[in-house]
């Protein structure tokens, strides 16, 4: 199974609710992914492995069948993948599974299928082994002929290696049934399964069937910060960055400077903002010269530290409780990361250190 053809057809997907995976059909000129990762978003964050974070449109909504479909952006190069029309599944067939688990760039796990048809509330799932996590949702599942057979959809929580994937069949069948709508969002009725625009929705309810649709199904699910949240973000808005493409999941924030990628995470529990940047790895030789160089550092550093996390070199910037992050001080401690995180990051590569893929 070759994957390097899929580096540049799989996305990274991230809305205020959650994070996953969706793949780059050419043939459609669509993203694909499951719908429970769009999350009732009408618009999402997308990255790919040679392209940068974008606001993309989600055109395509079903909670049947757990698919979504966005739009593609015009300016950014993607491979050309292609589904499996003909070969029929059996069991014990060697499949590999790819996406985004846990936010991490791209990565595949191989397997077999278990079982070619799986029935779960009236739905012939393809239960495989190969190990899906969290952010692996709307990935593809592919076969040895690097053909996709399905879009990678759930797992059972408490099972060992028991992963569900949506038959390649469902998606070219809804792909028929969304054309006739080119242009509108679409959403698949979950009640008579039909597909309807609003305005094919009569007066809140479903024109073939009746059952009641909420405007915001439609319009889109309103993101409303946390108190920590709403400061954040104000702060993120005053160093002119994008807040939206800085969304990565609920109380996660990413900013991109330079070579470096800075996190803020929000924690509710225990209240506290952390914001840090993984720089690059340490060098396999001369590792004392940059341990030296990393002390000295923090020797001279007020608000910020430098700490190593197996062989990640971590720059942070202090905790700070909630209630005692004011917009003025956020703006000076994030500024302060944000700037010294490019800047830490070339002299560490210069030194030797391994840069990380981003």
């Amino acid at each position: 199974m070759n994957i390097e053809k899929y580096k540049k057809a799989i996305v990274q997907i991230a809305t205020p609710w959650s994070t996953g995976t969706g793949f780059y059909l050419k043939t459609e000129n669509l993203i694909v992914t499951n719908n429970h990762v769009v999350d009732g978003a009408r618009e999402v964050v997308i990255s790919t492995i040679s392209a940068k974070k974008e606001l993309v449109e989600v055109l395509y909504s079903d909670a049947v069948f757990d698919l979504a479909f966005l739009k593609a952006p015009k300016n950014t190069e993607f491979s050309e993948i292609k589904m499996n029309e003909t070969e029929k599944l059996i069991e014990g067939q060697k499949i590999m599974a790819i996406g985004h688990p846990f936010g991490l760039k791209f990565s595949a796990t191989q397997g077999i299928i278990s079982k070619a048809s799986r029935n779960w509330n009236g739905i012939n799932y393809i239960q495989i082994d190969a190990a899906i996590n969290p952010g692996n949702s709307g990935g593809p599942l592919i076969n040895e002929k690097n053909e996709i057979v399905g879009v990678n959809t759930f797992i059972l929580s408490n099972g060992q290696n028991l992963g569900f994937a949506l038959p390649i069949s469902y998606l070219q069948q809804t792909i028929k049934e969304f054309k006739k709508f080119a242009g509108e969002y679409v959403i698949r009725c979950s009640s008579c399964s039909n597909l309807l625009t609003k305005k094919l929705i009569d007066d809140g309810y479903c024109s073939h069937c009746g059952a009641k649709f909420e405007n915001e199904q439609f319009d889109g699910k309103k993101y409303t910060p946390s108190y920590a949240g709403g400061k954040i973000e104000e702060i993120i808005k005053n160093l002119n960055y994008d807040v939206k493409l800085s969304r990565i999941g609920r109380n996660f924030w990413e900013i991109e400077e330079g070579s470096a990628k800075i996190s803020i995470n929000y924690n509710p529990n225990t209240k506290y903002v952390v914001s840090y940047s993984t720089l690059c790895r340490l060098p396999k030789e001369n590792i004392g010269t940059v341990y030296e160089y990393l002390l000295d550092e923090n020797s001279k550093m007020k608000s910020l530290s430098f700490s190593v996390r197996n062989q990640d070199i971590i720059l942070s910037s202090m905790y700070v409780y909630d209630e005692d992050m004011h917009i003025d001080t956020g703006i000076k401690l994030f500024k302060n990361l944000f700037l010294k995180s490019d800047y830490y990051d070339d002299i560490l590569i210069d030194m030797g250190s391994r840069p990380i893929e981003r």
